[in-house]
């Protein structure tokens, strides 16, 4: 049996941890590398699972007869970099 998925906001706590310990600059470059592509990796599995929901949500306004669905996009606010 395949292992349970992380929720979002587990994965997304994860992802802040890795970011708080690459900007605290005390790691190494082959662990700056590592803990980069972990971040590829988790960032990847949030898109999926927030596409996932979308899909979700597309499909119980289909069902509800409200078919018209604008994708949800972000933009970001002045000073967001």
């Amino acid at each position: 049996m395949a292992a349970e998925q992380p929720r979002f906001e587990q994965l997304m706590q994860q992802l802040e941890n890795l970011v708080t310990r690459m900007e605290s600059g005390e790691l190494s470059l082959e662990d700056s590398l590592q803990a980069y592509e972990e971040g590829v990796r988790l960032s990847r599995l949030c898109q999926q699972q927030l596409a996932e929901a979308e899909q979700r949500v597309y499909r119980l306004q289909e069902q509800q007869g409200q078919v018209s669905f604008e994708p949800l996009s972000f933009k970001p606010e002045a000073g967001d970099t």
